[in-house]
């Protein structure tokens, strides 16, 4: 059995900083997050959430839904709408993707029943999936105070 902290370590990231990262950078970041860790997550939680072309295209979808948009022309702003919606929907199914797959991780291997709002899923993706990376060993803590394993807690 891995360590409740093994995901989180290895994902490295606070959320915090997820979200000013993305400020900086325009939007970038979630994409440069995203592609340097679903492979940790898939690693770790033995379940596939995504792979480099799934990524690529949420790039393409960003990238060109940003450079089309403002510039005037009624369709090409239209099809910046449409891209830039792509890639929304494409972080929404790898957000559940992950959601899923962390879920069945807690529990087959720390025996934790992580509930994970569905809501904060949708409307926040990445920052949601990476926020509840890091509250791994707190809902481990949470949970076993919660069964009655205080002796387990305390050291």
């Amino acid at each position: 059995m891995s360590a409740i902290t093994e995901l989180k370590d290895k994902t490295n990231t606070k959320t915090l900083n997820l979200v000013l990262l993305t400020i900086a950078t325009a939007g970038i970041y979630p994409i440069l997050w995203l592609y340097s860790n679903y492979s940790v997550i898939d690693s770790i939680t033995k379940k596939k959430t995504a792979d480099n072309t799934f990524v690529i295209w949420i790039a393409v979808c960003a990238g060109l839904g940003g450079a089309l948009a403002g510039n005037g022309e009624s369709l090409l702003d239209i099809i910046s709408l449409i891209l830039t919606l792509a890639s929304s929907v494409l972080y929404i199914v790898w957000a559940f993707k992950a959601k899923s797959a962390l879920q069945e991780y807690a529990l087959t291997e720390h025996k934790i029943d992580l509930r994970m709002n569905g809501f904060y899923t949708f409307f926040f993706t990445v920052y949601y999936i990476n926020y509840c990376i890091n509250d791994l060993p707190e809902a481990q803590r949470k949970q076993r105070i919660l069964t009655g394993h205080t002796a387990e807690v305390e050291s």
